[in-house]
């Protein structure tokens, strides 16, 4: 049975080891192994939301929920990050910067899709797009290595692939215009 304070308990326990983001994966992996019990606990996904489940200045978990269909542009975090699905999918699209490039270009360089039960460590370097590629909610469960919401990161324009400052206001917005989407489509 998947018991969000045990579950938080765990990682930070992890923290402790070495390496902490291989031992956070494992947990965030056993989290997921079992997704009806990670329903039971975070609830049946009903709407696209970034719900905190715990932040601290070492570690943030927060249970994401995608809209169907629902993309966000490339962006980094500044500190590793491990990926659980526990229904749906969650496809990444790895990006890389391209050397001698204005404005911190980047381009694509490989994707992984990740499935219900599947958990994944991305490094504190990655830059990466998120896609639902299905027509139902997916939810994942992700956990940071430090403050999520107070380190400063980037994001890329999706159409001319330039670097600017991540604006958690306007991804706000597009959660909320693609639960307005989903809900005029259902």
């Amino acid at each position: 049975m998947f018991d969000l304070d045990r579950f938080v308990a765990d990682c930070r326990a992890a923290l402790r080891e070495k390496p902490a983001q291989r031992a956070v994966r494992e947990t965030v992996a056993q989290a997921v192994a079992d997704p009806a019990a990670a329903i039971g606990a975070l609830g049946e996904p009903k709407r696209g939301e970034i719900v905190k489940l715990h932040q601290s200045a070492d570690l943030t978990v927060i249970n994401v929920v995608w809209a169907p269909h629902f993309m966000v542009m490339p962006h980094n975090h500044k500190m590793w990050v491990v990926i659980g699905v526990y229904t749906g999918r969650e496809d990444n699209l790895f990006w890389r910067r391209v050397k001698g490039a204005p404005s911190g270009r980047i381009e694509a360089a490989s994707a992984q899709a990740l499935g219900a039960k599947d958990a994944v460590l991305l490094g504190r370097d990655i830059i990466h797009s998120v896609v639902n590629p299905i027509p139902r909610l997916s939810g994942a469960i992700h956990v940071y290595g430090g403050d999520f919401f107070a380190q400063p990161r980037n994001e890329w324009d999706s159409e001319t692939l330039c670097e600017g400052p991540f604006d958690p206001q306007r991804q706000m917005r597009r959660f909320e215009e693609a639960n307005a989407l989903n809900a005029r489509t259902r």
